[in-house]
């Protein structure tokens, strides 16, 4: 499900179920409370007639069951139509440059401009089965009076009912049909809700991460290990299988390997954004799953090639997610140790500058070291980098190394590997191939030893 459909799932299905409770559900209990009143003085004055309205008032409901089964069925359609329309709307509007630098505008507009008619007449069949249902009950509820108004003339001819009796009955029943009426479009609303109500369900249905079972652990001076991991994304094929590998105190680990070998999934189950299929992740012997999930992240420092920034200011993202304050001059530190705090110094407004949505205010080698000065923030015990300086200038890319290297000092550093300098330095240097560890050790040995390791340095590195 992209962001957007969800995003809908959440607003516009939520908007639904408000309206029903706080519009719909106040009038059908006015509604409700006018019919029973008025039944009560109507079985009072002749009960026969008032048996004969009711057992037709369920016929009427029964006969436009049909046309509220519909109601209900379009109604889930609008919202799986909306949903859609938002999430591709969002991804367009979120990539609006790679729209732009591919001349994919006509694409986008056509796409648009589909989902658009699709909503179009989704919305002309709802407005076709809303102009139906109302006059559809206003006739049963007419032909429903013309026949009480038929046996109530039988009676008066028969001088078992008296004709005031008779007007003041049809005064009663005229209170009546209004009520009904209200009562037919509630159920045909609540038709429509009950496909936002099932989505609305379905999302709570989700399972959420646990942030208070497990025991705290520090993980300072503790090994890191994965042992026999399997991973699979639903009912995929496998990304991981029978991964092995351990990462000592202040080491630095590095993986390496062609691109799709499962080297990133490996660092989202150390981040336990997903659960290993079979094998477990441990942290001194001890598996992780049972470590408070909250405790265990706060101790893991992420930098990513592409770091992800918020909209708002440098402050905001340099303490995002933090769960104490921090003083201007802690913040200038850690942007020092970052090499981020020149360029931080020459905006207008310093650590109050806004970045942009996505951080498109700044360039990417300053997003970079402004996640590295966030993770020296976070100042965390296991530092994991996924190739932070793949996609950076060479002057960028050397400002970034720096700052890394000030960062990896008294940390075991966990590595996807790119540059050949990294792999060099590694304690240890794991290859990733297919979803398997292929071997591990380090440079010299690897490059003896497994022609595969010795193939890939020759063709990453050109060596």
């Amino acid at each position: 499900m992209k962001a957007g459909e969800m995003t809908s799932r959440l607003v516009n299905d939520s908007t639904q179920i408000k309206d029903l409770l706080a519009n719909a559900f106040p009038q059908m209990a006015n509604s409700l409370l006018q019919l029973v009143g008025a039944l009560i003085i109507m079985a009072l004055m002749d009960w026969k007639m008032t048996l004969v309205m009711i057992i037709a008032i369920p016929l009427v409901m029964i006969v436009m069951r049909p046309i509220m089964r519909q109601s209900s069925k379009i109604g889930l359609q609008r919202q799986d139509a909306l949903a859609s329309f938002n999430g591709e709307t969002g991804e367009s509007l979120g990539e609006i440059r790679l729209v732009k630098s591919s001349n994919a505008e006509e694409y986008e507009t056509t796409s648009g401009y589909k989902q658009i008619d699709k909503l179009y007449h989704i919305g002309m069949r709802e407005a076709i089965f809303d102009s139906i249902a109302s006059p559809a009950m206003n006739t049963l509820m007419l032909a429903m009076f013309i026949g009480l108004l038929g046996y109530a003339a039988v009676r008066v001819a028969d001088g078992t009912m008296s004709m005031g009796t008779l007007l003041s009955f049809m005064m009663y029943l005229f209170q009546v049909i209004g009520p009904v009426g209200s009562l037919g479009q509630f159920f045909t609303t609540l038709a429509k809700t009950n496909g936002s109500t099932q989505r609305v369900q379905d999302l709570l249905k989700e399972p959420e991460e646990s942030f208070t079972d497990g025991d705290n652990e520090s993980v300072t001076d503790q090994t890191v290990a994965m042992e026999h991991v399997d991973f699979a994304y639903d009912d995929d094929g496998p990304v991981l299988h029978d991964v092995n590998f351990e990462a000592k105190p202040n080491s630095v680990i590095a993986f390496a390997g062609p691109s799709g070998g499962g080297k990133s999934t490996i660092f989202s189950l150390l981040e336990r954004f997903y659960q290993p299929t079979s094998g477990k992740i441990t942290i001194g012997g001890k598996d992780v799953a049972n470590v408070n999930l909250k405790d265990w992240r706060s101790q893991i420092g992420y930098v990513s090639q592409d770091s992800a920034i918020m909209a708002g200011t440098i402050r905001h993202n340099l303490t995002y997610g933090a769960d104490k304050t921090y003083t201007d001059d802690e913040l200038w530190h850690v942007l020092e140790l970052a090499f981020a705090d020149k360029f931080v110094h020459e905006m207008t407004d310093g650590l109050d500058t806004q970045v942009g949505e996505r951080g498109v205010k700044i360039s990417g080698g300053q997003r970079q070291r402004l996640a590295i000065a966030r993770a020296f923030l976070r100042d965390p015990k296991i530092l994991m980098l996924d190739e932070a300086t793949a996609s950076l200038d060479s002057e960028s890319e050397a400002m970034v190394q720096k700052a890394l290297g000030e960062l990896m000092k008294g940390r075991t550093t966990l590595i996807i590997a790119h540059r050949l300098s990294t792999i060099v330095d590694a304690d240890d240097i794991y290859f990733i191939e297919n979803g398997h560890v292929s071997g591990h050790g380090k440079h010299q040995a690897l490059m003896t030893e497994l022609p595969l390791y010795r193939e890939y340095v020759r063709i990453q590195f050109k060596e």
